[in-house]
């Protein structure tokens, strides 16, 4: 195998590596967001009907869920780079 095949098989081990990483982010994003969904849910549907503790764990969880977004976006546009 040349050094190109290598380099090649390198770069391919590395963006199934940065795939599977997204993999993880987008399923982690959609646990966030249904158990977002839940809790608005278990109160009527508004957020603005939680009692304090769940109004800040809905606060918490939609935090992370902002941050997994970015970390999704910024992945997606490392990817989409590569190509």
């Amino acid at each position: 195998m040349g050094e190109t095949a290598v380099q090649d098989d390198t770069k391919t081990r590395e963006q199934f590596h940065e795939v599977m990483e997204y993999r993880k982010l987008v399923l982690l994003y959609e646990a966030i967001d249904a158990e977002i969904d839940k809790l608005i849910m278990m109160h009527g549907g508004r957020s603005e009907d939680l009692p304090d503790a769940d109004r800040e764990r809905y606060r918490d969880l939609a935090r992370k869920r902002d941050d997994l977004q970015n970390e999704m976006r910024a992945m997606e546009q490392r990817l989409l780079d590569e190509e």
